[in-house]
């Protein structure tokens, strides 16, 4: 790997700069569709319009508005945004972060949220879909508690919302097995509240005295809630057996929800009254399981969707998809781990946290230092740091010097941390990868020419210390992106 690093870049390589150039946005009815990790220029006058004799001047003042009155929401989304010029067209020179989902934009003109912001993942949703069913979904979307978006295009696939609605529901119906419901029925003595008017002027006056109308709590299951879970999980599971094939996650998500309608076979499905729903919303012992439950319920029965599943307004949402690249990488540890008979500790549970002991303790910075990934055995360590960056994409066809300065500089600070992480551990052996994604069919070359992973020797002594480079697919299954790592503890101590 040292020597292609190294190699003089060929005319090939120097062709394949493409991938710089700004891409251009996608835009339907004021919603604009980007991916992650990318750079893009939006005409202004295109999207947010112009008028006046000066249109472009018009619209210009438009795009730095609309930047001023979004700036906590694209920064939440880890969107840069800038106003300037191409080709003397003004626009916004947007930069898009690691963060996936959609957002709502205040109008410059109406003070509205009248337009949207959709970042799509640079991976195909169907190797998202795949590794979020792999990963035993321990990574969901979130939904913002912010405005709707106005209307967008069909580009969420369907089991985005579905994984978050079955599961949430999934929750609900585990904390609602049994609870204090309030109880309206006649019974042959009073109990609780009696309603005594009802009671005179409708039984007493039909000979019916022994129907005595109570009102009063009872510790019992919730029938008309666990309906109302009954139907809003059907209606999610038709949706994806509907929706095209998407691989492995609908799979997993229908099995889920049939496993949801076994335990509700004893209530029938019935949609939940306005009454009902305004009484679960008002529920003195809701949490935040009960009150997301009844959200779920919520959005499925006004058949809203996340940004785009449906043509009326769609509920915002982010996945950052560091986080989501970590637990994909911790799933492929724990597989190996249980072949191999090494111990699997994460970042994602807090436990790979190592202090940091400064000298003396008020002149230090950082606190500690938390890899993302270890795996020991009595004869090696393996830490893992995943790098959700398109390090490895470029170096691997542009050559190390054709690589950007930019790129050149974080991977180098990415090895130094590496490096540092070799230090924290007492085996015969520790070896130290920089985890990277690549597309399926990428990962599927450079298996073909052995170039997945990549190691170096450091020399320490009387330890053998390796770094190196990993990549792992964003799809397929799990068998087949462990298969580097696998060799790496199955090889012997050098």
């Amino acid at each position: 790997m040292a020597q292609r690093l190294g190699r003089q870049p060929s005319l090939r390589s120097r062709a394949l700069r493409h991938y710089e150039r700004r891409q251009a946005a996608r835009v339907e009815s004021g919603t604009r569709l980007l991916l992650d990790s990318t750079r893009h220029f939006i005409p202004a006058r295109a999207w947010l319009g112009g008028t006046g004799s000066d249109a472009r001047a018009n619209a210009e003042k438009r795009a730095e508005d609309l930047v001023r009155l979004n700036r906590g929401l694209l920064e939440n989304m880890q969107v840069r945004a800038e106003v300037g010029r191409q080709r003397g067209e003004p626009g916004l020179r947007v930069h898009t972060g690691t963060r996936v989902g959609a957002i709502p934009l205040r109008s410059p003109v109406t003070g509205r949220s009248d337009f949207g912001l959709v970042v799509a993942p640079r991976f195909e949703w169907s190797g998202v879909g795949d590794l979020l069913a792999t990963t035993g979904f321990r990574v969901l979307p979130e939904l913002l508690p912010i405005d709707e978006l106005p209307q967008s295009e069909r580009h969420v696939p369907p089991w985005v919302l579905a994984s978050v609605v079955l599961h949430r529901l999934e929750q609900l119906l585990a904390s609602t097995a049994r609870r204090f419901v309030t109880v309206e029925e006649d019974r042959l003595a009073p109990r609780g509240a009696v309603d005594w008017q009802r009671y005179a002027l409708t039984k007493v006056t039909s000979a019916r005295m022994l129907e005595v109308p109570c009102r009063y709590p009872d510790l019992r299951d919730d029938e008309e809630l666990r309906s109302a879970i009954h139907w809003t999980v059907r209606r999610q599971r038709d949706a994806l057996l509907a929706a095209p094939a998407a691989g492995r996650v609908v799979n997993e998500l229908v099995r889920l929800a049939e496993r949801l309608i076994a335990r509700l076979a004893g209530s029938p499905p019935k949609p939940p009254t306005l009454r009902a729903r305004q009484a679960w919303r008002n529920h003195p012992f809701g949490g935040r399981v009960f009150t997301e439950g009844i959200d779920a319920i919520d959005w499925t029965l006004d058949e809203r969707g996340l940004a785009g599943l449906s043509d009326l307004a769609g509920l915002a949402w982010r996945l950052d998809m560091e986080v989501f690249f970590e637990a994909w990488v911790e799933s492929i540890a724990a597989w190996v781990g249980r072949r191999v008979g090494a111990t699997v500790r994460s970042a994602r549970a807090e436990q790979t946290r190592v202090a940091l002991d400064w000298s003396p303790r008020f002149a230090g910075s950082q606190g500690s230092v938390v890899p993302d990934v270890v795996m020991q055995r009595d004869d090696v360590a393996v830490v893992l740091d995943a790098k959700y960056k398109q390090h490895a994409q470029e170096i691997q066809r542009l050559g190390w010097f054709e690589t950007s300065d930019r790129t050149r500089e974080q991977h180098r600070a990415d090895l130094l941390q590496a490096l540092a992480y070799s230090t924290l551990f007492d085996a015969p052996r520790v070896v130290t990868l920089l985890v990277y994604p690549c597309a399926v069919d990428e990962w599927r070359r450079l298996a073909e020419n052995g170039r997945t992973l990549a190691l170096a020797r450091v020399r320490t002594g009387p330890r053998n210390v390796e770094v190196g480079l990993l990549a792992v697919p964003l799809g397929g299954g799990v068998e087949q992106a462990a298969e580097p790592l696998s060799r790496v503890l199955s090889s012997s101590v050098a």
